[in-house]
């Protein structure tokens, strides 16, 4: 029997993993799985867990108002230790880039357990670009003995650094594994607070005369770099009140805001009770894929959207500089408009206005995985 300790803390962590221990659960004949949360993110982590049935046996329960990444990454390396040392894993997976991510690579390493890499190899090269993501990444990358690519291109990101080939296995992305399976999950769009008219659009049971009822495009927006914080999130924030003002009601911006100061200060100060844009709290998985579903575009800096909007046929304006992605605007289902007002508005209204060119990216095939990341992952771990 191997022993298997999965550690993650965020939301898009638990999203990403929970295809990988409901896998491992499937081989429970081989496999001791035990799952620690270091609830990095308490309630958007809670969400996942319940959504796909994890029960954690560690939780750490780390997060604290205000808290910076050191003090995330201190407290995680030494209520980690002890752990690590009563588990004795064999094999450690992680998820990502986040500073859990980091912390449980190092702890792991220091308790001399192997390390696998889910969703390896992503790189910008730019160390400040996404921050802290970039460095955190490349941190368990240095650790890792066995790394998961999501993609042919992050694998070979990993062949140039100098990694041992016969540790970098290409298996797809396991967001794919966990969007396909929320999106067979049933779901009542009318429990979210939206407005009438768009919620019959949305369920299409519309009221009236189904004739008269007008078209809406719903232009879906998540938003919360940490590196777009200042200025850039507020050309952002502009951007999206000019767009919707754009379309004569048609344009319907549905954006659940995330619960950092630094996104909720300006969203609200700029698109508070802006007609046709609709603030939502930060939603569950389940009801955020049902959104995205029904999505004409997608406006995003998430590395998740970049990858599951695709898979529905929904073009993504990725609202950065640079993106970690590049598959995805190579195939053309991604295209990089950064924090520049004009040039987001632009961008979104060429894509609504212009049949032909949503065509080229709607249609676009989705790099990112067939939906059995997990069992290669799984597969690799217990032929190590």
């Amino acid at each position: 029997m191997k022993t298997i300790l999965s550690i993650f803390g965020t939301r898009p962590e638990a999203i990403k993993m929970a295809p990988v221990i409901r896998e491992l659960a499937r081989h429970s004949d081989r496999i001791v799985s035990k799952v620690c949360v270091t609830a990095q993110h308490r309630q958007m982590l809670d969400q996942v867990l319940e959504l796909f049935g994890i029960v954690p046996d560690f939780d750490l329960n780390l997060m604290a108002e205000n808290q910076t990444p050191s003090q995330v990454a201190a407290a995680a390396l030494t209520r980690l230790e002890p752990i690590l040392k009563d588990v004795r894993p064999d094999w450690v997976p992680v998820q990502g880039d986040t500073t859990t991510v980091a912390a449980a690579s190092l702890a792991a390493f220091l308790a001399r357990a192997k390390v696998g890499h889910v969703e390896a190899g992503l790189r910008t090269y730019d160390k400040w670009s996404p921050f802290p993501e970039e460095v955190m990444r490349r941190i368990a990358g240095v650790i890792a003995d066995l790394h998961f690519t999501p993609t042919e291109q992050s694998r070979q990101n990993l062949l140039r650094e100098g990694t041992a080939p016969a540790s970098v296995i290409n298996t797809g992305n396991t967001v794919i594994d966990a969007v396909l399976w929320a999106a067979a999950q049933p779901f009542d769009l009318r429990t979210l607070p939206l407005d009438a008219a768009l919620l019959d659009h949305l369920t299409g049971q519309p009221t009236g005369t189904p004739g008269q009822k007008p078209p809406i495009d719903l232009v879906l927006v998540t938003a919360h770099r940490r590196e777009s914080f200042g200025e850039p999130f507020e050309n952002i924030c502009h951007a999206l009140r000019e767009l919707a003002a754009s379309g004569a009601g048609r344009i319907q911006i549905v954006y659940p805001v995330h619960l950092n100061p630094n996104v909720q200060e300006p969203v609200n100060r700029i698109l508070r009770g802006t007609p046709n844009v609709h603030l939502l709290p930060p939603l569950d998985y389940l009801p955020l894929v049902h959104l995205m579903k029904r999505a004409r575009i997608a406006l995003t800096d998430s590395g998740g959207i970049q990858e599951e909007a695709p898979g529905f046929g929904i073009p993504v304006l990725v609202m950065r500089d640079v993106t970690e992605r590049p598959e995805g605007v190579e195939a053309g289902t991604a295209r990089l408009v950064g924090t520049d007002r004009a040039r987001i508005v632009g961008e979104a209204r060429r894509l609504l206005d212009d049949p032909a060119e949503y065509a080229r990216m709607g249609r676009s095939a989705n790099p990112y995985g067939d939906g059995h990341a997990a069992e290669r992952i799984v597969k690799a771990l217990l032929e190590s």
